[in-house]
């Protein structure tokens, strides 16, 4: 029988009831089986790679909680299994990836595994060299902004990417512009083998962002499912509201090797793997679930046997499934667009006016696409006026359309260039300067 819960646990969270609480838990359960199930299929010999999320469950799954899937924008890395799984991605369709099948809704099973992407959930496909996801996020986020509406963007990694530029470019752009993006560090100690302490000065992401204007700062224990949601609702709904970013930094332990081609026990004792398996959040998330009342044993081991017998029922349904055709590997590797051919097809263009220079041909072309479509915007180093580029490409332009579409980009190329992928998935067509390029 299961206890009456504690009131004082939850009222201020009001949101957080039963059927959403036994959710989370049973997404979290479904992240660890499907860790176990692809190790298994990948010793049979039915696939050939896999990197878990097993110890990161409660923190992914609290912050996928509290933001709206479908709406907000999500750019989750590749630990990230049980966020997806809370956000909407089904045991079957992360497995169609894994196993690569024709209708795994990612890629339809061109990608790695645990390369999340689904077009309805707004999940946005990361790309394998870690770190450039930041800065696509943020042109995301710049694009919600520019449509006025309040979704918010989630961006995460290991602490280990935090070293690659991009992210502090990141960081400071966003707190520049306010944007409403939520980084989400998993901190698990290790980037595959090198420790923090050789990563990062002082050994702290929390401490390294300290000086960014506009950015809200949380650190967090992410086995405690309870705290890690209270810090993302805060981080949203401050996001919502036009404050700017915020930065979560949530300590998980790492119970698997860094992926199925290491060997974590050359450069980790025994004895900090057994306080990882200590501090294990699904066992913790049980206990406060005893806790409140909502869970007794009985019902635990119910639903980890209908979690496991489910997953092992997806997997063979899913290995039935028909693979990539050989036959269409090359479709997708060019846009489907008919540029070329629809230029082809248009008359030649007449010649008006006076002759001018190469420069000034750009400007007028820049000035009718701005005029004849509202998503076009143009940024880069010394874009605006009344610099107007430095070779006056865009001279005049920002008096003409306002520094919403004609602005300055800080002088980072890896900026301008990522945060022209991220406008773009938002509908935008960046025009991007690269100065000397």
């Amino acid at each position: 029988m299961t206890k009456k819960a504690d009131p004082d646990l939850l009222e201020h969270l009001p949101e957080l009831n039963k059927e959403i609480l036994l959710s989370a838990y049973r997404n979290m359960l479904f992240g660890r089986r499907l860790d176990e199930k692809m190790m298994i299929l990948l010793r049979q010999g039915k696939t050939y790679f896999h990197i878990g999320n097993s110890g990161h469950e409660a923190a992914q799954a609290a912050v996928a909680l509290a933001m709206r899937p479908g709406y907000d924008w999500f750019y989750p890395y590749y630990r990230d299994m049980t966020f997806c799984l809370q956000i909407g991605l089904t045991p079957e369709e992360i497995l169609m990836g894994f196993l690569a099948r024709a209708q795994d809704p990612s890629s339809g099973g061109r990608q790695m595994p645990s390369h999340w992407g689904h077009k309805e959930l707004h999940i946005v496909s990361q790309s394998s060299p870690t770190g450039t996801q930041y800065l696509q996020a943020l042109g995301c986020a710049m694009g919600c902004q520019r449509e006025q509406t309040d979704e918010v963007v989630y961006v995460s990694s290991g602490e280990g990417t935090t070293s690659q530029g991009d992210f502090h470019e990141a960081l400071n752009w966003a707190s520049r512009e306010k944007a409403p993006v939520i980084f989400f560090i998993e901190d698990n100690n290790y980037a595959i083998s090198v420790p923090i302490s050789e990563q990062i000065a002082g050994g702290s992401v929390y401490n390294i962002a300290s000086g960014y204007e506009n950015l809200r700062r949380f650190q967090v224990d992410g086995t405690d499912f309870l705290r890690t949601y209270e810090a993302a609702r805060k981080a949203v709904r401050r996001a919502r509201r036009g404050e700017g970013p915020s930065l979560i930094v949530a300590k998980v332990g790492r119970l698997l090797p860094h992926s199925s081609s290491d060997d974590h026990t050359r450069y980790r004792s025994r004895e900090e793997l057994e306080r990882d398996r200590q501090n294990d959040p699904i066992p913790k998330m049980e206990k406060w679930l005893l806790r409140l009342g909502l869970l007794d044993e009985a019902t635990i081991e119910k639903m980890r046997e209908e979690v496991k017998s489910l997953v092992d029922e997806t997997a063979e349904r899913v290995e039935r499934l028909p693979e990539p055709s050989p036959a269409e590997a090359t479709t997708f590797v060019y846009s489907p667009s008919r540029c070329v051919e629809t230029i082809a097809e248009e008359k030649e263009p007449e010649s008006v006016g006076e002759p001018v220079v190469i420069v000034d041909a750009i400007n007028h072309a820049l000035d009718e696409e701005l005029a004849r479509n509202e998503k076009v915007l143009v940024f880069g180093q010394d874009v605006a006026d009344d610099k107007g580029g430095v070779f006056t490409v865009t001279k005049g332009l920002t008096r003409k359309y306002g520094r919403k579409r004609v602005f300055n980009a800080p002088l980072a190329e890896s900026s301008i260039v990522g945060v022209a992928v991220g406008l773009a998935t938002r509908g935008f067509k960046p025009v991007a300067e690269i100065q000397f390029g």
